[in-house]
């Protein structure tokens, strides 16, 4: 659990009582903060979520680039200044061959 999904979380409850204690006491301010707070909540958590899937999907790619550079070291050299050329080509404006 990353610190977006524990804020998320807690931003959520902390809506949650505020909302239970706006209906409580008659307070409609109290109790729309209480649904902002909690939208935000749940905003939060999804994006912590998110980050937590990106970061399970790269890693097995991450470890087959790191297994790759280590078995073929002239290879992925000469690779990194192939896509290098051709952003610099593309940053420049020029087509790349």
């Amino acid at each position: 659990m990353n610190q977006d999904q524990i804020e998320g979380t807690a931003t959520d409850l902390t809506g949650k009582v505020k909302e239970t204690i706006g209906n409580a006491t008659g307070d409609t301010e109290t109790q729309n903060a209480g649904v902002a707070d909690q939208l935000s909540g749940k905003v939060q958590k999804t994006i912590g979520d998110t980050k937590e899937t990106v970061a399970a999907a790269a890693a097995p790619l991450a470890d087959k680039a790191r297994k790759f550079a280590n078995d073929r070291p002239w290879t992925a050299a000469a690779l990194a200044g192939v896509v290098g050329l051709a952003i610099l080509n593309t940053l420049r404006g020029k087509k790349s061959a």
